[in-house]
C-alpha cells in the first residue's frame, strides 16, 4: 500500500522561508517520478515542481530560482525547500507520485505567506 504523508507547512511573512517534507511508504520511492502540486481558493491545482526517477527537476516559472525540489532516496522523502515566498504562493501543497498504473497523492498541506 503507497501512501504519501506531507508536513512542513504553515505561516511564513513574506520573503520568508519554509521546507516541506513528503514522506512515502510502499517501497516506490526511488522508481517514479514525484512532484509537488498546489492549489489556491478558487484556483486549479498546479505543477509547482517534479522530479523524475533519475533525477532532473523541472519548475512552474513563477517559482524557479525560490523554489528546489529534492528527495532523500535513504529516508524515502521528497522535498520542497521554498525561498523567498510570496502571497501568491499561499496554497494547499500536495505531493504526488505517479506510476504507469495510477497516481497516489498525499492530503495536502496549508502554507500561508502573509504579514
Amino acid at each position: 500500500q503507497v501512501q504519501l504523508v506531507e508536513s512542513g507547512g504553515g505561516l511564513v511573512q513574506p520573503g520568508g522561508s519554509l521546507r516541506l517534507s513528503c514522506a512515502v511508504s510502499g517501497r516506490v520511492f526511488s522508481t517514479y517520478a514525484m512532484g509537488w502540486y498546489r492549489q489556491a481558493p478558487g484556483k486549479q491545482r498546479e505543477l509547482a515542481a517534479a522530479i523524475t526517477s533519475g533525477g532532473s527537476t523541472n519548475y512552474l516559472d513563477s517559482v524557479k530560482d525560490r523554489f528546489t525540489i529534492s528527495r532523500d532516496i535513504a529516508k524515502d522523502t521528497l522535498y520542497l525547500q521554498m525561498n523567498t515566498l510570496k502571497p501568491e504562493d499561499t496554497a494547499v501543497y500536495y505531493c504526488k507520485l505517479a506510476t504507469p498504473t495510477r497516481a497516489y497523492w498525499g492530503q495536502g498541506t496549508q502554507v500561508t505567506v502573509s504579514s
